[in-house]
């Protein structure tokens, strides 16, 4: 009995604590995980009752760098902090943290309550300064063996690593031969799956649409697994959106080599816990890079160009010179339309009065505060049919090259879906063929495995029948689509690109298309002038400038023109008489801006807009004359306010014009 133990510590619990860093040293080094159960007998040999020794083996598999995880490690701490713990019994002091914080932690919540850590070397009591101070440094070294232990594999595997040779899980459609070195995986199916992954990229430029596609056709993806009793067994199963980025974006198919593309580093999370964290890293900064280092299924040049179109697709970056992928909108300049104002990419709304409009707009003041309105917004109708009017003359002289190039683009995806679903029914056969080899050979008279091999059978002939049924479809619906008179038409059409253009392509085809020959389009609104401004830039560096005119508003289609009220002024200075005005309009056949007769109402309304007085007639001999009050006779009392002067003339004739006074009258 070790003196250091009393009898108050064996009266409080006394915890077993197990621990190894990773699976496989739970799996393969089981002499060292017997060794720490036997701590349990231990305990009870210094004198703890069996009722109060605890075993936690939670911890198994998990590592010491730091809490995360390891749910025993905690309870043992909390117990430890209430006082209830008497001794922690350990293999090594070093099981408990290799993480310097989280083991003096420990060592002071010890020395508070009183609680005794015992291993292999002997008890240790942390009340003691000469014990705290040895399993401190005992703490501090475990740290750095940990650290020298990193340091050495790692120098070991970039070692490897530089020189090629480094072995890692590779990604499916490749494999280990038997020489040892990388090849394509033996499996046609894999390698024809994964090769139209990539073929369908670079058809449609987008991650979800290639998964859409392979939905819609039913193929499946295959991934291989690794460890365990399903080691190497291919898995098939339905291709999800991430499968498909993760493929698009592995430099491994490219016939590069790499390690070391994404680095660690240590974080918080939100309890409080340090974590590890993985991002990956540029391509300049990856540790080893090795080209044409194997077999591969696209050169370096296209990986490149996907990367790239994958960052375009990005919706969530301003940077981006599009701003996403073509999408199945009604408008064909988005991602392509910059606002003249602030230089922000414009964005599509559909507004909705009873019928959709889509229209572009730049609200990104808006969005920032900067202002309470948008910058400007206008229909897609006026600039998309100018765009394509331009696009369509561009592609006029090709339109021969054009059509057989989407007539073999067509051909090629068709031929690929067909092989595809005859590799599928081989294997479908296959299966059927081994299922029935086993029914086959099992001895009648055991009725239990014959029924079960029997079982298989039939479910794997009900797989071939769907299989030949899906490629039957495939062929009906594909004769459907394109038959042999469609092709015919295509060709046809070569001789008329804006037919093809119209009858053949849809909105996405058509998107694709402008993007390739249009860069960007700043745009401009000119409210005054009524004038949309659109700067073209095309991919060649060239620039074009053309303006298309703004719609009439509401207001404007109801406003007169000028001539209309300069005669209405004219007539109206002539006869003095809103009826004689009317129907003198009238009778030349002068409608109103809304299309109908002028009536005594619209004269009305066309001088009280345009202040268009009428002059003041008495009768046919009276007369209206301007007055010119510049000079007066007498006192200022004889001044008042002129309105109007008239003088009554008892002949005919022009009244000459004089200046008078507030007080004069004439009479002739």
């Amino acid at each position: 009995m070790n003196s250091k133990i009393q009898s108050h510590h064996q009266q409080r619990t006394a915890f077993v604590y197990l621990r190894q860093s990773t699976m496989y040293q739970v799996m393969h080094n089981q002499e060292s995980t017997e060794r720490q159960y036997a701590l349990s007998q231990k305990a009870i040999d210094y004198g703890w009752s069996p009722s109060l020794v605890q075993i936690l083996d939670g911890d198994l598999g998990r590592s010491g760098s730091n809490t995360a995880g390891r749910e025993d490690f905690k309870t043992l701490v909390a117990e430890v902090s209430m006082g209830k713990v008497g001794a922690i019994f350990v293999l090594e002091a070093s099981r408990l943290s290799r993480s310097s914080a989280d083991w003096n932690r420990l060592l002071e919540l010890c020395s508070l309550t009183q609680t005794l850590i015992i291993d292999q070397d002997g008890c240790y009591d942390p009340t003691q300064f000469n014990d705290q101070l040895l399993l401190g440094l005992k703490g501090t070294m475990s740290q750095a063996e940990l650290h020298l232990i990193r340091a050495r594999l790692y120098g070991a595997k970039i070692n490897k690593a530089k020189k090629g040779e480094l072995r890692f899980p590779l990604p499916v459609g490749y494999v280990h031969n038997d020489l040892g070195n990388i090849a394509f995986d033996p499996d046609a199916q894999v390698c024809h799956v994964v090769q139209m992954v990539f073929d369908l990229y670079k058809e449609k430029q987008s991650a979800y649409a290639v998964v859409q596609h392979l939905g819609r056709n039913s193929i499946n993806f295959p991934k291989r697994s690794y460890g365990g009793r399903w080691n190497g067994k291919l898995i098939w199963g339905r291709v999800t959106y991430e499968r498909v980025l993760s493929v698009l974006s592995n430099p491994f198919y490219a016939g590069v080599y790499t390690w070391g593309r994404y680095k660690s580093f240590k974080a918080i999370n939100p309890q409080g816990e340090i974590v590890t964290k993985q991002h990956l890293l540029p391509m300049e900064e990856w540790p080893v890079m090795i080209k044409d280092h194997h077999c591969k299924y696209l050169s370096f040049h296209d990986f490149e160009n996907n990367r790239q179109q994958s960052q375009l697709n990005k919706t969530n970056i301003q940077t981006n010179p599009l701003g996403g992928p073509p999408r199945e909108g009604l408008t064909l300049l988005q991602g392509l339309l910059y606002c003249g104002i602030c230089g922000r990419r414009m964005t599509i709304r559909y507004t909705s009065n009873k019928k959709c409009v889509p229209t572009y707009e730049c609200n990104w003041r808006k969005r920032q505060g900067l202002t309470h309105t948008s910058c400007f917004s206008f229909k897609a109708l006026l600039a998309d049919p100018v765009i394509e009017k331009m696009v369509v003359d561009v592609l006029t002289p090709s339109n021969v090259s054009i059509a057989i190039h989407a007539l073999n683009q067509i051909e090629k995806r068709n031929t690929a879906m067909n092989k595809q679903s005859e590799m599928n029914i081989q294997r479908s056969q296959y299966q059927a063929d081994l299922a029935q080899r086993r029914f086959e050979q099992v001895d009648p008279a055991n009725r239990l495995v014959a029924a079960s091999l029997e079982k298989s059978w039939n479910q794997e002939l009900e797989k071939l029948a769907a299989a030949e049924k899906e490629h039957q479809d495939f062929l009906g619906q594909q004769e459907k689509e394109f038959p042999v008179a469609k092709k015919k038409e295509i060709i046809s059409l070569a001789s008329s690109i804006p037919d093809l253009w119209n009858k053949t392509t849809d909105i996405k085809d058509k998107k694709r298309i402008i993007r390739l020959l249009i860069s960007d389009i700043t745009v401009n609104k000119d409210t005054d002038k009524k004038k949309l401004t659109l700067n073209l830039r095309w991919q060649t560096g060239q620039v074009q400038q053309f303006s298309v005119d703004l719609p009439t508003s509401a207001p404007d289609k109801t406003r007169y023109p000028m001539e209309i009220v300069d005669q209405v002024r004219e007539l109206t200075l002539l006869y003095g008489d809103d009826n004689k005005t009317t129907e003198a309009l009238n009778n030349q056949s002068i409608l109103s801006a809304k299309g109908k007769p002028f009536t005594k109402a619209m004269i009305k309304w066309i001088r009280y807009k345009h202040n268009i007085d009428k002059p003041l007639i008495r009768d046919e001999h009276e007369f209206t004359v301007p007055v010119d009050i510049t000079e007066h006779a007498g006192s200022s009392s004889h001044l008042g306010k002129i309105t109007r002067f008239w003088i009554r003339s008892p002949f005919a004739g022009v009244v000459q014009n004089q200046p008078v006074h507030t007080s004069a009258a004439f009479s002739f």
